[in-house]
């Protein structure tokens, strides 16, 4: 039933004047969602008394788990300030998440605001009818000066909605409570129509929200969920939580994931669980996000800690916070039997052959990327001339692992460097680059620093065969092994459309002049669709010149390009022909499994 304009005004009223009512001594927020449906919400926060002449208030323009500044004030609209008995008080803008309140007196103030939430796919803040998730770097202003003091949140919401957060819930329905606004800021509501399960693994409780239908198995990932959590021994000693929840958001298209301090968050198409290719990729997610319960949110590099909402916050340290929880999370899923063998080194090797093709290896360092993730874009400039913190924090933290493997005799590993870095940094401490050397030579008596200016600090090609062989691996296109012509460009993809998205630096394309954008026309003076870009390129051998018609800045343009050779078919990975106790040995200290091949090379089907 649609309620009446008196009904609207006096319900507005009631909330507004308790809003107005200050707080004792904790910072206090109401946040009205009863009308979800055009993504809006009212926002209140009461400030307990201050004896300054002005009160500051920000809104974070980034997020934690995104290295991003982001326009999170521009949802901000009708903001206004007012002291403990109602007085409406001046204020201006000062940033562009920034409000400075002016008080004539002592006393608390209370702010008030519309919200308009529909980022989704940003992981910050949307509301509509069926739920809200709220990300408080989106959704809730604080003041430096009361940051650290204690947080209450209160939700109106409709009646069929249910509340869960990582933070313990308040006394009455709907409300939360936080020791203060950096665990607030790290601990995500979920509120609308879901379905919600719960589990206990290892003395720890353990909650997961689903919103959205979908066509997830939620029996399957409880159950994989469980056997995640039992495999964090293997890295760390203890836990930094006693309660996590999983949110899990089946959409209508976005996807991505983010971790906070004892939650995380993640999102799939809603049809995009049920084949094996797509539950992997979500599995492994979760595992990902796992991990950074420990490595980012109970330790961090230094330039992290504490968190500055208000600009960036860099370090050259970001590779061990990203792109070593991309490395470790397929080790956990293999060691607790949810992935095979052959899907590790399947995901391996894509990995690996990626890493060959992206000449911005050759450019970029993983430092200079950590430090770069706050202005880094994406594109065919970062393709040709950077590294992703993510896959190329992966390569570092595997060839780290190796190294030190190989450097103890298999005493330690990896590992045990994060093992360290969460029993001597945990927050409100942070870790720099000599800590983490300090903490390499400890373990293996070698001095790290020429390894570290070779691999992090300076621009690597790794030895991948080399790498490998210690293992008893190798790396391969199959026994028959062919070979196809390049043109060192790639397509958009889309449907028919022949316009180049990428073109690879120093490549066949990018010698003859083609650019990323130009639309390709004809090869030879005939007509080429995408569909048939392929075939096309089929018909010729490598060293051949071709002549492609090109729209380049809307100009008809020939260009003559001579095509190179590559590899035909996936990079796979196997074992070498004559495999030692000690290749076997080090794939077990590396990885905590048996020697997953038989006598001919093929993978052991596992035990039903």
């Amino acid at each position: 039933m649609k309620p009446t304009s008196l009904a609207i005004m006096l319900t507005s009223a009631i909330f507004v004047a308790s809003w107005a009512t200050p707080a004792l001594a904790d910072v206090e927020y109401q946040i009205d969602l009863t009308q979800p449906q055009h993504h809006l919400a009212k926002v209140a926060v009461t400030f307990p008394q201050t004896d300054a002449s002005y009160l500051t208030v920000n809104m974070p323009v980034w997020r934690t788990g995104r290295y991003q500044v982001l326009p999170v004030a521009d949802g901000v609209r009708l903001f206004k300030a007012t002291d403990s008995l109602g007085k409406i008080l001046d204020w201006h803008r000062t940033a562009s998440g920034e409000w400075q309140v002016k008080l004539d007196k002592p006393s608390s103030v209370t702010v008030e605001y519309q919200i308009y939430a529909n980022e989704l796919g940003d992981r910050l803040r949307h509301i509509d009818r069926s739920h809200a998730y709220l990300d408080a770097s989106g959704i809730f202003m604080y003041s430096p000066a009361f940051r650290d003091e204690a947080v209450k949140v209160n939700l109106s919401v409709p009646k069929e909605w249910n509340s869960y957060s990582g933070m313990h819930s308040g006394q009455k329905a709907h409300s939360f409570v936080a020791d203060n606004y950096d665990v607030l800021v790290d601990s995500p509501i979920e509120t609308g129509i879901n379905q919600h399960f719960s589990f206990n693994a290892d003395g720890r409780e353990y909650e997961v929200v689903f919103w959205g239908e979908g066509n997830y198995d939620t029996k399957q990932i409880i159950t994989d969920l469980e056997k995640i959590s039992h495999q964090a021994s293997v890295i760390w000693d203890d836990y930094p939580f006693e309660r996590y929840v999983y949110m899990v958001h089946a959409t209508s298209g976005v996807s991505g994931a983010t971790e906070h301090l004892n939650s995380t968050v993640i999102q799939l198409p809603r049809f995009s669980f049920r084949e094996r290719s797509d539950y992997l990729r979500f599995i492994s997610t979760a595992s990902h996000e796992f991990i950074h319960s420990w490595n980012v949110k109970a330790y961090r590099p230094q330039g992290l800690v504490p968190y500055d909402y208000q600009s960036e916050n860099m370090t050259e340290l970001l590779w061990i916070a990203e792109g070593s929880t991309s490395y470790f999370q397929h080790q956990l899923l293999l060691r607790a039997g949810i992935i095979t063998a052959e899907e590790f080194f399947d995901d391996l090797s894509k990995r690996i052959s990626s890493n060959q093709h992206n000449p911005g290896r050759e450019i970029q360092s993983i430092a200079e990327a950590s430090l770069g993730q706050w202005s880094s874009t994406w594109g065919d400039y970062a393709v040709n001339h950077s590294v992703n913190i993510y896959a190329e924090g992966y390569m570092t933290s595997l060839s780290l692992d190796f190294d030190l493997l190989a450097q103890t005799k298999l005493k330690h590993s990896f590992r045990d460097v994060h093992r360290k870095l969460y029993q001597d940094f945990k927050v409100p401490m942070g870790y720099n680059v000599s800590d983490i050397k300090n903490i390499l030579k400890g373990l293996s008596g070698t001095d790290y620093q020429a390894w570290w200016t070779k691999n992090v600090t300076s621009p690597v090609t790794l030895d991948f065969d080399a790498m490998l062989l210690q293992a008893g691996l190798k790396l391969g296109y199959g026994k028959d092994a062919k070979t196809q012509v390049a043109a060192g460009l790639t397509l958009t993809g889309l449907f028919d459309d022949l316009t180049i998205l990428f073109v690879t630096r120093e490549g066949p394309a990018w010698q003859a002049g083609i650019n990323a954008g130009d639309e390709i026309v004809a090869v030879n003076g005939l007509k080429v669709s995408a569909a048939s870009w392929d075939k096309r390129l089929a018909d010729f051998n490598p060293g051949d010149t071709i002549e492609l018609t090109v729209f380049n800045n809307d100009q008809l343009v020939k260009r003559s390009l001579t095509l190179a050779e590559q590899p035909k078919g996936e990079l796979t990975i196997s074992p070498v022909k004559k495999v030692t106790a000690e290749h076997k040995a080090f794939l077990k200290a590396w990885l905590g499994i048996d020697w997953p091949f038989d006598t001919k090379g093929q993978y052991i089907k596992a035990e039903k």
